[in-house]
């Protein structure tokens, strides 16, 4: 069964969990990245499907381009196959191309989301 971490950051990440089982995916939620990097290194999954939270701000400001930056660094190592979806807002669109420089990324979606463009992505490689 194809495996899918969500990273559930903030409350407008897109409730698709529904959605995950119609296409008979595992989903497993994380709401702590660091909790999500110790599941990384016990089993690589097929996508991770997180919100992307651009460094306007001293949070991520200099080194760090995102809340995403250590979880692709790791990526890298642990589960290079993933393929990681990322959800964003439309004003963000534009700095998505920073994450390409760490890690491939296998699809952005613009919030608020349209199902279909998730279900086209994550079809493309799971049908039963």
């Amino acid at each position: 069964m194809t495996l899918l971490y969500s990273i559930i950051e903030t409350a407008a990440h897109p409730k698709v969990s529904p959605l995950y089982a119609d296409l008979h995916i595992e989903e497993q939620r994380f709401t702590n990245m660091r909790k999500v990097m110790v599941a990384l290194k016990k089993q690589a999954p097929d996508y991770i499907a997180a919100e992307f939270i651009y460094g306007y701000s001293n949070n991520y400001a200099g080194v760090n381009i995102s809340n995403l930056d250590v979880l692709l660094y790791s990526l890298q190592k642990y589960a290079p196959d993933c393929r990681v979806i990322v959800f964003c807002d439309k004003q963000d669109l534009v700095h998505t191309d920073k994450l390409e420089s760490i890690f491939p990324l296998y699809g952005v979606l613009a919030k608020p989301l349209q199902q279909h463009e998730l279900v086209d992505l994550l079809s493309q490689e799971t049908q039963p």
